[in-house]
């Protein structure tokens, strides 16, 4: 898929992945709506934008996992540039940690998994009519291995990853294409929020990411993603090693586990000496 031209909506484009996914599209002469939840974000990063490529972008704020404004962001991208032609489901949070309480389990669950569906469900079936249209996923490699230390991140990006699957498969022959993005570390806010938080969990999930790998920059993470959209390849790993790691968990499920049981203490170990908490 050629990107020039093109009209996208990119979630969680306040900050983060998102803004440099929405800032390289217009880079490559796209249209983007950015979307955030903080409305201050959503218009800086527009701003940016503008400055170097005047109405390319224009902000929206909102809870993208809210029906009525994933129609928002799909009406001003009509109104404003044409047709939605790539959607990107960037938005997500961490959630609590440990097995958390229901309230926490519906936050993550509606971000991470249900905000994607509804998406999906407003615009597939104009896709499928036009034969063409690009749902871009970020997942994590949560999503293909797991997140120590939450649980609800691990269960929504494995749903994450779940669903995109099952739009490639379903719609991909009739010209929907989907890639799934896979990162571990990047420098982001979201990599901080183990500091940030009271429960030295949060903590211990966070050193689990910037301990298995290398920690990019968000830059980097959206030119691999734009390149593997060029390609309409599925899986999108910055990480290379994730796709060892992987390997290595589908081929010897019991040995995968006990692995990661043994870092899992090894991180606890870490968390001991500076006050952590064991559960």
């Amino acid at each position: 898929m050629r990107l020039d031209g093109r009209t996208a909506v990119v979630t969680g484009a306040g900050g983060g992945i998102g803004a440099a996914i929405a800032t390289a599209l217009a880079d490559r002469h796209a249209r983007v709506v950015v979307a955030d939840l903080d409305e201050a974000a959503a218009r800086h990063t527009t701003a940016a934008i503008t400055a170097r490529h005047p109405q390319a972008a224009v902000a929206v704020a909102g809870d993208v996992a809210d029906p009525a404004v994933i129609t928002t962001l799909i009406d001003t991208a009509a109104r404003t540039f044409g047709p939605v032609e790539l959607y990107f489901a960037n938005a997500g949070v961490m959630g609590a940690p440990g097995l958390a309480d229901d309230a926490a389990w519906d936050r993550v669950l509606e971000v991470n998994v249900r905000a994607h569906i509804r998406a999906a469900r407003q615009l597939v079936p104009g896709w499928v009519q036009r034969g063409e249209g690009y749902f871009i996923t970020t997942a994590s490699a949560a999503g293909l291995l797991t997140q120590i230390g939450a649980a609800g991140y691990a269960v929504s990006k494995h749903a994450a990853v779940g669903f995109a699957e099952w739009l490639a498969v379903t719609y991909g022959d009739r010209g929907v294409r989907v890639s799934c993005l896979c990162p571990m570390g990047v420098d982001t806010a979201m990599l901080d929020v183990g500091d940030s938080q009271a429960d030295p969990r949060s903590a211990t999930a966070i050193r689990a990411v910037t301990a298995a790998g290398a920690v990019l920059g968000a830059d980097q993470v959206a030119r691999e993603v734009l390149a593997a959209i060029e390609r309409e390849r599925f899986l999108i790993l910055p990480h290379p090693e994730v796709a060892a790691m992987f390997a290595q968990k589908a081929s010897d499920y019991d040995r995968w586990l006990r692995g990661m049981r043994r870092y899992r203490a090894s991180l606890q170990t870490i968390g001991d000496r500076t006050g952590g908490h064991r559960e």
